[in-house]
């Protein structure tokens, strides 16, 4: 018997290539201690569901009564569901005739893209074209089409921040592609320095790679940091001055822990800028009800807003999205009802507020909590988390310890998360996965663990962290 096409040896290489850190080594470890009866909590991905952020009441009642149609027929149904609610359902069942169960437009129906222009008309001050947006099932499946139509052979580059969120370099790896990375400065607050993207350009030209598009994302993820409009008007330029599609991971644009940088679109910034500009920049901005106060990572949905992208060149995309037939239809459901809430006066308005704010507010203090932990444990340092859903503090690891780790086996940074999984049941993810600078040394974890088992986990972190410490330092004599 000879070789077969889905034998390990012969499957595709950019298959094995990617890398995927948030379900990666960790995670398996994680998953094999929970089944021996351990208690894992996993902040390894932003997960909030999972982490007990409860559903917001408003859309979990709308979407129940668009999967569940014949409860509007019952005459009681208004002892169960507020008049806006029974609404709300009755105007998205209009929008689909075969109701959630039928495939829709492989662009999304066309009622909610409506809804999500009105949404960025609202949010940037600039009108927003509906049949330039298409709704995907969550955000990375929109990451991964443009990546798939911009990336032509390992000859084109794309560059990423570093610390990145892996879906890029998994997806360009995947996609036969080259990651041209550009490094955020941790010291200024993983700030974004365009000289440094310059060279990050220069040295890929110089390897005989085209960069073809630039990723930010903002707020940042791992990092956590949210871009000023100074530096998102940098970045414009930027692209605009080396012909680079700009793609903008915006999912994290409710997240924000602080007052002194509010979120600002990509989009917004471009249009203000005026034309040339404004007209010339291609922009492909990205957004997702997984997160924010909404969390609703298992529904999977998403959208993505083309700007100055060619029409052959979105008639090019529609046909790939075709290819699926057709996005996840209640979860275009639950993306009406993010960019289109309950209103003042409405029923449920108050509810709704009083939900949201609560998820916010608690956010900011577990941000604040968890960044004040880590910096009061030995040889830990972190930047505060300004925005997005995670912490990231770099690990100063002992010379001690990393010779442990190279005699293991391991990165140093995954021998430490291995060890404290071991030692308390935290499951993080290891620096290393999202890139960083040689001989530094990090982990991300999620600020999502319930407020009132946060200084719990942060005190055992540090007990565990300290001993370590303690275990690896060198015995000065």
């Amino acid at each position: 018997m000879g070789v077969k096409a889905l034998d390990h040896e012969s499957l595709n290489e950019n298959v094995k290539k990617v890398q995927y850190a948030v379900r990666g080594e960790l995670y398996l470890r994680a998953s094999e201690l929970q089944k021996e009866g351990k208690k894992i909590i996993f902040t390894n991905v932003g997960n909030p569901h999972a982490l007990g952020q409860r559903p917001l009441t408003f859309p979990r009642q709308v979407v129940a009564l668009c999967q569940a149609p014949f409860l509007l027929d019952d005459p009681n149904v208004g002892l169960l569901f507020p008049a806006d609610a029974i609404a709300r359902a009755k105007h998205y069942l209009s929008m689909t005739p075969g109701g959630l169960g039928a495939y829709s437009d492989s662009r999304g129906l066309p009622g909610i893209r409506k809804e999500v222009a009105e949404f960025i008309e609202r949010r940037d001050g600039y009108s927003s074209d509906p049949e330039l947006i298409f709704l995907t099932d969550g955000a990375s499946k929109g990451v991964m089409q443009i990546l798939n139509c911009i990336i032509r052979g390992q000859g084109d580059g794309v560059l990423v921040p570093v610390p990145q969120y892996p879906l890029y370099s998994a997806t360009i790896s995947l996609c036969g592609g080259s990651l041209v990375p550009y490094y955020l400065d941790e010291s200024a607050n993983w700030g974004l320095d365009v000289n440094n993207l310059r060279e990050s350009v220069a040295q890929a030209r110089f390897n005989g790679i085209t960069v073809r598009a630039m990723v930010i994302i903002n707020p940042g993820n791992p990092t956590g940091q949210c871009l000023s409009e100074a530096n998102l008007r940098e970045i414009l330029n930027f692209c605009h001055q080396e012909n680079l599609v700009l793609l903008g991971d915006e999912v994290y644009q409710q997240n924000i822990y602080q007052d002194e940088r509010p979120f600002i679109s990509a989009r917004k910034i471009l249009m203000d800028m005026g034309q040339p500009i404004s007209k010339e920049v291609q922009l492909v901005s990205f957004h997702t009800v997984s997160k924010g106060y909404w969390g609703e990572c298992g529904q999977r949905g998403g959208y993505f807003e083309m700007t100055n992208i060619p029409p052959q060149t979105v008639d090019e995309i529609y046909k790939i999205s075709s290819i699926s037939l057709s996005p996840n239809v209640p979860a275009q459901i639950f993306m009406g009802l993010m960019v289109n809430p309950p209103k003042p006066g409405d029923i449920s308005y108050l509810q709704y507020v009083r939900e949201s704010k609560g998820i916010l507010e608690s956010l900011r203090r577990r941000a604040r909590i968890m960044t004040d932990g880590f910096n009061s444990c030995k040889n830990v340092v972190c930047n505060f988390t300004e925005g997005a859903m995670y912490s990231f503090p770099q690990i100063r690891l002992p010379p001690k310890a990393i010779e442990a780790a190279k005699d293991a086996g391991k990165v140093p940074d995954v021998f430490y998360c291995l060890k404290l999984l071991e030692a308390t049941g935290i499951s993080t993810v290891p620096g290393s996965g999202f890139g960083q600078k040689e001989g530094v040394f990090h982990l991300r974890t999620t600020i999502l663990p319930a407020e009132e088992d946060m200084p719990e986990i942060m005190s055992s972190f540090k007990k565990f962290n300290d001993d370590f410490m303690e275990q690896y330092e060198d015995v000065k004599m």
